[in-house]
Order: C-alpha cells, then sequence, then structure tokens
C-alpha cells in the first residue's frame, strides 16, 4: 500500500484526499501556490510545500517543479485530484519515472484516450454506438461541409483533445462562411489550450441526457461498476447539479450501460477509477461519448448510494490489490444529489472572486448530508483558478427526500463577501421539470429565457 501521498491540486479536493489517506495511515503532501499559502487544509496535511506564484502554469500545471517536490518530500505516490495535470499523459510519465506511484490509468492509455477520436473508434469497434459523426480528425471545413450534407445541421464541432467544456462548436448552417470560420477558430483554442488542433464533427443530439457509469477497475481484469450519474443540469457545458440514480434511466438502461462500460475499460486496457460518460436521446437511445480519466467532482453521490469511498479505492488498485467488491455487491441503496457552489454570478455565471466576510455551514451531523469544501472566513477566492468553492450533497430514502435535504442545507449555507451560484441552485432543484424529472441539457438555458 501506498506509505506517503503527495496531492498535486489545490481547493476542496485537498482535505477530501487527505480524510481518505487519515483512514488508511497513509501520510500527506499537500502543495500550494503562493495565492494559497493561507489556506487552511495545508494544516491538515503531514507536510507542505511551496511550489510557485500564482499563474497555475508556474504551480500546480509546472511538472517539474511538482516532481521535484514530490522527491524532496520523499513520496512513494501522486494523486492528480481532477481538473490540472490529472488526465496529462506527460506528468503520469514524469511520476512512474520519479519512481512514484501515479494514482491512475498508465501513461500509454492514457497518452491514448487523450484522442477522442480514439476512443470513438474503439468503441464502435467493441461495438458501443457512438454518436454518428467522424472517428479520424478532420483534415479540412470541407469535410465538415460534406458531412453536414449527408447527415443535416445542426453540426457539433469537438475538439480531439479538449476537455472541460472547452473546444466546443455548434454548427447551425454553411451559410456565411460559418463552417470555415468556427473550423479556424476551434482548431486555434486546441493548439493554444491543448496542444493540438484536430477536431472531429457530430450530429448535434436535441435535449439530450448527459447519463455517465462510475466504474472501478482493477490490474488483475476485475471491472465493476458503480451505478449511474444524472448530469445534464449544465451550464456552459459544465456540470452543476449531479444525482444517482438518475429518473429516467431503467434497470434494462443501466445494465446495458454497464455492457458497454466494461467492454470499452477491456479494450482500453484501463486501470483504476473512471467514468465513461454517455448521451441519452429523447427517443432512449445511449451512445458513448468520452471517457473521464481520473476522480470526477461528482464522485460524492455515487459514495453515498453505494457506500464505497472511491478515492480508498482507487489507492488500493494503485497498489496492486484486487476489488473487494464484485458486481453483485453493487446495490444502489437510496437516492443523492450534489449541487456545486461556485463563485459566481448566479444569472450570468460571471466569475466573483474575493474575500469571505461570513461563512456559516448547515448541520451535519446526520450522515446524510456532506459538504466537501476548502472554505474558511476570512478566506480569499482567488481569480486564477476554477471557481468552484464547495460540493453540498445530500442523501435520502428517495429522490423527493434528497432534493428537499438539499434545498434544506442550501437555504442554511452562508457565504457573504462573494455572488455564488447558491440561489441558482436554489431555483433549479426547485423548479417543476427538475422536481418531475423531466430535463435535458438545455435546462440552464430554457430557465433563463
Amino acid at each position: 500500500m501506498v506509505k506517503k501521498l503527495l496531492i498535486a491540486n489545490r481547493g476542496e479536493i485537498v482535505p477530501r484526499i487527505i480524510r481518505a489517506c487519515r483512514k488508511l495511515g497513509i501520510k500527506t503532501v499537500a502543495v500550494y501556490s503562493e495565492a494559497d499559502k493561507n489556506a487552511f487544509y495545508l494544516q491538515q496535511a503531514d507536510e507542505a510545500y511551496l511550489i510557485g506564484p500564482a499563474n497555475p502554469v508556474k504551480s500546480y500545471l509546472n511538472i517539474d517543479v511538482i516532481i521535484d517536490t514530490a522527491k524532496k518530500s520523499g513520496a512513494d505516490a501522486v494523486h492528480p485530484g481532477y481538473g490540472f495535470l490529472s488526465e496529462n499523459a506527460a506528468f503520469a510519465e514524469a511520476v512512474a519515472a520519479g519512481g512514484m506511484n501515479w494514482i491512475g490509468p498508465l501513461p500509454a492509455v492514457l497518452k491514448a484516450i487523450e484522442s477522442k477520436c480514439y476512443c470513438r473508434d474503439l468503441a464502435t469497434k467493441a461495438g458501443v454506438p457512438v454518436v454518428p459523426g467522424t472517428v479520424k480528425p478532420l483534415q479540412d471545413a470541407d469535410e465538415i461541409r460534406r458531412f453536414g450534407y449527408q447527415f443535416g445541421f445542426p453540426l457539433i464541432l469537438k475538439l480531439d483533445k479538449g476537455g472541460g467544456g472547452k473546444g466546443i462548436e455548434i454548427i447551425r448552417g454553411q451559410g456565411q462562411g460559418q463552417v470555415k470560420q468556427a473550423y479556424e477558430r476551434l482548431s486555434r483554442i486546441g493548439q493554444l489550450a491543448f496542444a493540438s488542433s484536430d477536431c472531429y464533427v457530430e450530429i448535434k443530439v436535441e435535449k439530450p441526457r448527459h447519463i455517465e457509469i462510475q466504474f472501478l477497475a482493477d490490474r488483475h481484469g476485475n471491472v465493476v461498476c458503480l451505478g449511474e450519474r444524472e448530469c445534464s443540469i449544465q451550464r456552459r457545458y459544465q456540470k452543476i447539479i449531479e444525482e444517482s440514480p438518475s429518473p429516467v434511466v431503467t434497470e434494462e438502461d443501466r445494465e446495458n450501460l454497464y455492457q458497454y462500460t466494461k467492454s470499452l475499460v477491456q479494450a482500453m486496457n484501463y486501470q483504476g477509477a473512471g467514468t465513461m460518460e454517455f448521451l441519452r436521446a429523447d427517443d432512449g437511445k445511449y451512445y458513448f461519448m468520452e471517457i473521464n480519466a481520473r476522480l470526477q467532482v461528482e464522485h460524492p453521490v455515487t459514495e453515498f448510494v453505494t457506500g464505497l469511498d472511491i478515492v480508498q479505492c482507487q489507492l488500493a488498485i494503485a497498489s496492486g490489490e484486487q476489488l473487494k467488491v464484485r458486481q453483485s455487491d453493487i446495490q444502489l441503496s437510496g437516492h443523492a444529489v450534489e449541487a456545486r457552489v461556485y463563485a459566481e454570478d448566479p444569472v450570468t455565471f460571471f466569475p466573483s472572486p474575493g474575500s469571505i466576510a461570513k461563512l456559516h455551514f448547515p448541520p451535519m451531523d446526520d450522515g446524510r448530508l456532506r459538504i466537501d469544501h476548502a472554505l474558511e472566513e476570512g478566506g480569499v477566492v482567488p481569480p486564477y483558478y476554477d471557481p468552484l468553492l464547495a460540493k453540498v450533497i445530500a442523501w435520502g430514502s428517495n429522490r423527493s427526500e434528497s432534493i428537499q435535504r438539499l434545498k434544506d442545507a442550501l437555504s442554511e449555507f452562508v457565504i457573504a463577501g462573494v455572488k455564488t451560484t447558491v440561489p441558482a441552485n436554489l431555483a433549479i432543484i426547485s423548479s417543476a421539470s427538475y422536481l418531475a424529472g423531466t430535463f435535458n441539457t438545455s435546462f440552464i438555458e430554457e430557465m433563463h429565457q
């Protein structure tokens, strides 16, 4: 088992990983930029090291500095959390080259699945349905036009190596040079943000549901799926409310999604925790979209309904242990729903950095409410990073009970000094369509019309 773990990240995921390590008797090493030097979780870690200035390129994205820090600290493993370098094959390779254990899939697997086209091709060969589109990078804008002639518009143009909601263009028609402009614009974004200008195109599935399957895969060929998460409530292609199980996934659907997931995991030779993401069309058909090769922000809802600690499972898998659970052991209990609280204007969703003047949490003494956060009164929300402040997760014996518990918690949650999305979260989970479970990925857009 891992003995000393460096957590190559910041914010709420750091204390969450520290909690898992404490239960396993693993020592922890935190890293921080100058902007995060007063973060309270640095006191929770056994050691903490400054790795650079606020600019993430010079700190949380600086592979050389993080590797040097890991070696200096004597860490024998690195957990990347999510975001930043969590799916970066070069970072995983550097960790392995430094003689440390990477908490995630093998570097070669990460390298291969960086390409969504590779994954789409693999899924097609494995008999897993994908959204109709190209499975190889586009050569020019004319290829998009030809695809549009065959399948019609609108289309979605995506980066082959994008992520985090970046690199998506909707092409509604072929007039006024729109196709060429969109292709050139997205190619530039890809080159700047992901060092790859490759794009692919697919039909636009109108008003789909976003459904994902959490899975665990060990080094001995065992794969277990941990239910699905409903992630259709999004702004700017990024999730804001998640829940498990989904109100629209049937037992038959779940079994099919499990089979799709296991086929893809085996085809990829994937090891560790991961998530297969699917779109559910209006007609009930499911299409593989992409794999997230890391711990997901929304993993707590799965932990609530399965009783598993996914971070502990990650550490065990990386240490070579076999999974302690079989698929038949996974029984979803009750319902869980999570609200992400961002430092953003609740209407425009524009970032709102600043200082936290007042902070009040709802009571969490019944085991049915969880708040993952890195907040403290007087703390600073810097403008340099993702504006996620906290995650409020509620469990109930059924969906309505979990939603009401989340609503009660958010109503008592006070963060003064910065604008937050708490009012937006409350409006969403109080709406008729959300309560009825009849929403789709257009929910936020339609709510603001």
